[in-house]
């Protein structure tokens, strides 16, 4: 009996630069994903994330999660700046991640040349 499509949370398990993004997505490993990133050490996630959402520690939860392994969380809020909210800031903080917000383009850049240091370094990058 033929099954149908399954449809399953996108994720890579690994570590990749990322090689392009715009057009409300993302091209890294060869692959392309539409929708916002996590970038983490466990490998890289789709994100049910968009700039009209709030950065809030419960949109964090897998980063949060991985805390143990991450040192920089660079986070790409979309085309414009938006600062973390101070809870954000303090969860992380007290799991001794360093945040960055930047655009995402910034952070995308910033992230790939981490990566290429081999820093303990995480993304979390909203589509734009």
């Amino acid at each position: 009996m033929a099954k149908g499509i399954e449809i399953r949370a996108a994720h890579f398990p690994g570590r990749a630069p990322i090689d392009t993004y715009g057009n409300g997505g993302f091209r890294f490993a060869d692959m392309s994903h539409r929708g916002s990133l996590l970038c983490l050490p466990s490998g890289i996630y789709g994100w049910d994330m968009d700039e009209t959402k709030p950065l809030t520690s419960d949109n964090f939860r897998r980063v949060l999660d991985e805390a143990a392994e991450i040192e920089v969380l660079l986070v790409g809020t979309g085309l414009q700046l938006r600062p973390l909210p101070a809870e954000l800031k303090a969860a992380l903080k007290a799991r001794n991640i360093s945040s960055d917000p930047m655009s995402t383009g910034a952070a995308v850049r910033t992230f790939n040349i981490m990566l290429a240091e081999s820093r303990a370094v995480a993304a979390a990058l909203i589509a734009v």
